[in-house]
């Protein structure tokens, strides 16, 4: 990271960005092209290993790409202030921001659909009790990223 004082590398600070975001993207490569879409996500954090969970619909562009090119990049922010200035180059903005990449796995099996869906909600809702019918999760793709490696930024 060129910004070193910027860089954030403290578990538990890096865990306060990611609670701070409800939208993360995903970067996927499309035949040599790069190709990035917001999702609702939520994330497990077991150890050190943090793992984002994702859905979707079962059929679609970000589907083909994934299961042709499974390495991913996931990038997450939220603007805190806005800095201004006299002139345009004087502004600037406080945020936050937290990417990694990882492998996006398929989840199969019902219980850890279910698990990978409520910590979505969780994210989303601060509510983790939800229950999901059989036949949303047959209808419902979840993917799960178990990050590789991850940093942080704050300004």
């Amino acid at each position: 990271m060129r910004r070193a004082n910027r860089e954030v590398t403290e578990p538990t600070e890096l865990i306060e960005i990611i609670n701070g975001c409800k939208v993360c993207r995903l970067a996927m490569v499309d035949n040599d092209q790069p190709y990035v879409v917001p999702l609702n996500f939520g994330y497990r954090l077991n150890d050190s290993v943090i793992t984002i969970f994702l859905h979707c619909a079962k059929e679609g562009r970000k589907i083909d790409i994934l299961k042709q090119n499974n390495q991913v990049c996931i990038e997450m922010d939220q603007m805190k202030e806005l800095l201004c200035g006299e002139k345009g180059c004087d502004y600037s903005c406080y945020f936050e921001s937290f990417i990694g990449t990882g492998q996006a796995v398929f989840l199969d099996d019902a219980a850890a659909k279910a698990q990978a869906l409520k910590a979505i909600m969780k994210q989303q809702t601060g509510r983790d009790d939800f229950s999901f019918e059989q036949h949303v999760l047959n209808q419902t793709t979840v993917i799960a990223v178990e990050l590789i490696r991850y940093s942080g930024k704050r300004h």
